[in-house]
C-alpha cells in the first residue's frame, strides 16, 4: 500500500520527475539518426498522467513540440483508452492537428506500468529529416502531398513491433535507414524513461502518481496566477505583415489580461493559404503561450498547471487555424513569429520588460540531391541545415546574434552537414551591420555561401521569411537587416519555393538582424565603440 507523502517528498520528486525526462530527452538526441535531432535537438519529451496532463517536460527540446505534445497525449487517450493499454504497448502519430503541426514530426506515447499497474504515459517527437512526398518545403497544395501521412496507429503490441507499419515507413521516404532509426529511437527513450519512472517509484514507495501530479498541477498554476495578478488588466493589440508565399499576410492579435488569465485572440489574421506555410491551432498556440511564459512565468516549470491560465484562439480558416487538409510542412515561419506577437501586445502593457522584435523564424536550409557514388537504401541526401538571424535588442542587453529563438534549436555545425552532403561552405560568419541601431541594437545575422563539391545542381526547398518585411525597432529603434537568398553570380531566389541551384554556383544567403529596443541615441558610447572595434557595425 503506497504511504502518504510529506510536501518535501512531493517537491524533490516533482524534481526528480524532471530528470527523469531529461534522461528520456537525452536517449533520443543520443540515439538518433538525422542530424537535425543528434546535433540540433529538435525534439521533445514529457511525462503525463492518466488524464492526459503533462507533469514535467525535458528542458531541452523546442516549444513547437513540447506545447503542442501536452495537447497531443489526449488525443492517444481518445484513441486508445487507458483500460486497453498494456506493458510493452506504444502509440504512434504524425497527423498534424493531433500532433505537433506537420507530418516530419512522428509522436510516440508509451503506457507507464508499475507493479502491473499502469501509473502514467511518457510522451516523445523528433523532427525526421524526409518521410516522401514533396519533401519538408512549402510547395504542396495539400496536406496529402507532403509526405507519409500515419493516422493514430499502435506501433508495438505488447513488446511486438508493427512490421506492417515499419515497412510503410521505410517505403515511403527517401532515407528509409534513417527513417527506421528514428522511428526506434523515439520508442527507445519512452521505455528509458518507464524504467526511471519506476525506479523512483519504488525509491519512494508510491504505487500511484496521482497525489504527485494534484501537487504539480495545482502549485504551478498558482504561481502563474500569482505572477499575473501582478500585471495590469486590460487588452492591447498588435499587428505584424510577414512576407507570406506569395503575396504578404497579416498577423494581427489581442491580448487580454485578467483575473482568470492571459488570452490571445488571432482575429484579424489573414485567411489561410493554398501553400505549406499554415499553421494549425496547436502549433499556433504552442509558440503564442511559450512567448507568454517568457515574461510572465519565466522562472516556473511548464506543465499542464502552469499552461492552464493562458489560453489562444483564432478564427477557423485562417492561416493560424488552418483545418485539414491544408498544407503545412512549413508552418514554422510563421509559427515562430508568434513570440514576436506577444511581445508586441505586451510591450505597451509592461514596458521595459519585453524585447523588440528579431528574426524568430528558424532560417532553415533545406537541400536535397543525388549522391551518384551511394550504395545502400537511401536515395541520395536530404538535410535541414538549421540556422537563424539575430533576436531583437533586449532591455538592458544587446540581442544575441545568430540564435535560434524561439526555437531554441542548435545550428548545425558545419561538419556535420559537409559529412552528411557533398555541399561545403566556403563562408558562414556574422553580418556586420545587419542589427537594428538602438539604445540597445538588435543581434546579428549570418553570412553564409555554400557549394556543391560534386558537379551536379541541389535542390533548396526555400522558406525563409523577413525578406521583404525585416523585423521592426521599438520605442525608437531601428529595423533589423532584412534576409537575402540568391546565387554568387547576382541571381536573386524566391524566399520560398522548390528551386535548383546550378552545378558551380555557390548559394548565398544573408540571414536577417534583429531589431533595436530604445533611441539610439541614449546608447552607451563604450557599447558603440566596442562594436566597431569588434566590426559588428
Amino acid at each position: 500500500m503506497t504511504r502518504q507523502p510529506s510536501l518535501i517528498d512531493l517537491q524533490i520528486m516533482w524534481n526528480r520527475l524532471i530528470a527523469v525526462v531529461g534522461e528520456q530527452a537525452e536517449v533520443l538526441i543520443r540515439t538518433a539518426f538525422s542530424p537535425i535531432v543528434r546535433e540540433c535537438g529538435d525534439i521533445s519529451a514529457g511525462i503525463f498522467d492518466l488524464q492526459g496532463r503533462m507533469l514535467a517536460q525535458a528542458v531541452t527540446g523546442t516549444p513547437g513540440h513540447v506545447n503542442s505534445m501536452a495537447e497531443s497525449v489526449k488525443h492517444f487517450l481518445r484513441h486508445f483508452p487507458i483500460e486497453t493499454m498494456r506493458e510493452g504497448d506504444a502509440y504512434i502519430t504524425n497527423d498534424p492537428w493531433m500532433g505537433t503541426g506537420h507530418l516530419n514530426d512522428f509522436v510516440i506515447t508509451t503506457p507507464a506500468f508499475h507493479k502491473g499497474r499502469l501509473v502514467g504515459l511518457f510522451s516523445c517527437t523528433s523532427h525526421l529529416m524526409d518521410i516522401g512526398g514533396l519533401g519538408n518545403g512549402p510547395e504542396a497544395t495539400d496536406v496529402f502531398m507532403e509526405g507519409l501521412y500515419i493516422p493514430m496507429l499502435k506501433l508495438i503490441d505488447r513488446g511486438t513491433v508493427n512490421e506492417t507499419l515499419m515497412a510503410m515507413i521505410r517505403a515511403n521516404t527517401r532515407l528509409p535507414v534513417d527513417t527506421e532509426g528514428d522511428t526506434y529511437s523515439l520508442a527507445a527513450c519512452n521505455d528509458v524513461g518507464v524504467r526511471a519512472l519506476q525506479a523512483m517509484m519504488e525509491e519512494f514507495g508510491i504505487d500511484t502518481l496521482e497525489p504527485l501530479a494534484d501537487y504539480i498541477i495545482t502549485r504551478s498554476r498558482e504561481a502563474v496566477l500569482a505572477e499575473i495578478a501582478k500585471l495590469p488588466k486590460g487588452s492591447w493589440r498588435y499587428s505584424m505583415t510577414a512576407d507570406g508565399y506569395d503575396h504578404p499576410l497579416t498577423l494581427s492579435a489581442t491580448l487580454t489580461i485578467s483575473e482568470a488569465g492571459i488570452h490571445v485572440d488571432y482575429t484579424g489574421t489573414s485567411p489561410a493559404v493554398r501553400r505549406g506555410i499554415n499553421v494549425p491551432l496547436a502549433y499556433a498556440t504552442a509558440y503564442t503561450v511559450f512567448g507568454l511564459g517568457c515574461i510572465v512565468s519565466a522562472q516556473i516549470p511548464n506543465n499542464a498547471g502552469s499552461l492552464a491560465p493562458l489560453t489562444v484562439s483564432a478564427p477557423p480558416g485562417c492561416v493560424l487555424n488552418a483545418p485539414k487538409p491544408a498544407p503545412v510542412s512549413t508552418r514554422h515561419v510563421l509559427g515562430q513569429m508568434l513570440p514576436d506577437m506577444v511581445f508586441g501586445c505586451l510591450r505597451q502593457a509592461l514596458p521595459g520588460r519585453v524585447p523588440a522584435e528579431g528574426t524568430s523564424c528558424l532560417w532553415n536550409v533545406t537541400v536535397r540531391g543525388e549522391r551518384p557514388d551511394q550504395a545502400g537504401p537511401n536515395h541520395g541526401y536530404a538535410l535541414t541545415i538549421t540556422t537563424n538571424g539575430g533576436t531583437g535588442g533586449r532591455p538592458g542587453l544587446d540581442g544575441l546574434s545568430a540564435t535560434a529563438f524561439p526555437s531554441g534549436v542548435q545550428g548545425t555545425p558545419v561538419e556535420i552537414a559537409e559529412l552528411q552532403s557533398p555541399l561545403m561552405f566556403w563562408r558562414k560568419e556574422l553580418r556586420p551591420g545587419s542589427g537594428g541601431a538602438g539604445e540597445t541594437r538588435g543581434g546579428l545575422g549570418q553570412i553564409m555561401e555554400i557549394v556543391n563539391t560534386d558537379d551536379a545542381p541541389f535542390e533548396l526547398l526555400a522558406a525563409f521569411d523577413r525578406i521583404d518585411h525585416p523585423p521592426r525597432g521599438q520605442m525608437g529603434g531601428g529595423d533589423g537587416a532584412p534576409g537575402y537568398v540568391g546565387l554568387g553570380n547576382g541571381t536573386v531566389l524566391r524566399g520560398k519555393g522548390l528551386q535548383l541551384i546550378p552545378p558551380g554556383e555557390t548559394l548565398v544567403l544573408m540571414t536577417p538582424g534583429g531589431a533595436g529596443l530604445g533611441d539610439p541615441a541614449r546608447r552607451d558610447p563604450a557599447l558603440v565603440s566596442q562594436d566597431v572595434r569588434n566590426g559588428l557595425v
